[in-house]
């Protein structure tokens, strides 16, 4: 059992730490004092210079210009790379992530057999109908601005050789490779 001398040591001693930590605390603000801001947290731009800055729309360089100078074994290796995880590129292998790409030039949009599009992808190819170049041209570029509920998580190819390496590489993935755009 405790006698009241015990516990006065024990009290004394936690209050004494206590005291020393409230007086370290003082001491530290008077030695590191910061300065209070003029206003309070970080001025944000106003909307009307949010929308100045803003960014150009990217020009789409034509088809026929980027597939004159295509190679499609680079366009092999980019699209594997990039793409493979989620696509198929032999003929009947079917869909994974995403549907099958091959024979994928000139094919209707939205229309690999077992494969769910998105609903925004199902409504570009009303308007498009088919994967030309231009299209495909336009949705590797900028998936999300070509068909903006896309599942495709893909951020998009903006140098325009590899994109033309890609489109270069997908015309071969048929039995019979689609014409090249006239220039």
């Amino acid at each position: 059992m405790m006698d009241s001398f015990e516990f006065n040591k024990i009290a004394g001693a936690v209050l004494s730490v206590l005291l020393f930590v409230m007086g370290l605390g003082i001491f530290s603000s008077a030695i590191f004092h910061a300065q209070q801001p003029k206003t309070p947290g970080y001025d944000l731009p106003s909307a009307e210079v949010a929308a100045t800055a803003a960014p150009a729309a990217v020009a789409i360089v034509p088809v026929a210009q980027i597939l004159a100078s295509a190679d499609p074994a680079k366009g092999a290796g980019a699209t594997k790379a990039a793409c493979g995880a989620c696509h198929n590129f032999e003929q009947g292998s079917g869909s994974k992530a995403g549907p099958t790409l091959y024979g994928i030039v000139n094919r209707p949009i939205a229309s690999a057999a077992g494969f769910a599009y998105s609903s925004s992808l199902q409504e570009k190819a009303k308007t498009d109908k088919e994967w030309s170049f231009e299209a495909l041209n336009a949705f590797i570029l900028n998936p999300k601005g070509y068909a903006s509920n896309t599942k495709m998580a893909y951020g998009g190819e903006k140098n325009d050789g590899r994109r033309g390496d890609i489109l270069a590489y997908l015309r071969s993935l048929a039995s019979s490779p689609a014409p090249l755009p006239a220039k």
